[in-house]
């Protein structure tokens, strides 16, 4: 099994971090499929759009700003699916093809994926323990 990639402090700045937070969500919000789910689950996007920021800079930099739970919160929301998750990544991916700095664009594509499989086992096991879980396509690519 290998080592978790650790948090490397020079790969981007914190104001990459934020650029590439708000320029993907104000995509995900426009999103005909994710935009519904935010526009219901978020109320104040500056509060919101901080504190993911905050979340970014921990897993990319090492920062321990972030002092959230994300599981509980995705787990209490109704209807996620799959294919919601899915195209979060892809519109991830959209964004980070975007950036100049390649080496932020990969780690946080990598964390990505990581981070909406684990949502997504945690979500389905939060719903039906004895049921099989299965796999985000985009998470495995």
């Amino acid at each position: 099994m290998s080592e978790p990639d650790l948090p490397e402090p020079d790969i981007c700045t914190e104001a990459e971090i934020r650029d590439l937070v708000h320029t993907f969500y104000a995509k995900a919000r426009a999103d005909a499929a994710l935009g519904p789910v935010f526009a219901a689950q978020v109320h104040d996007w500056d509060e919101h759009l901080a504190t993911l920021s905050d979340f970014w800079s921990a897993v990319l930099l090492g920062t321990r700003r972030f002092t959230g739970m994300p599981m509980p919160k995705h787990a209490a929301m109704p209807h996620l699916s799959a294919e919601l998750f899915e195209r979060w990544l892809v519109l991830w991916g959209e964004t980070l093809a975007a950036l100049p700095n390649r080496a932020l664009a990969d780690a946080a594509g990598e964390m990505a994926k990581r981070m909406a499989r684990s949502l997504w086992y945690g979500y389905q096991l939060s719903r039906d323990p004895n049921q099989p879980l299965t796999e985000l396509r985009s998470a495995t690519a």
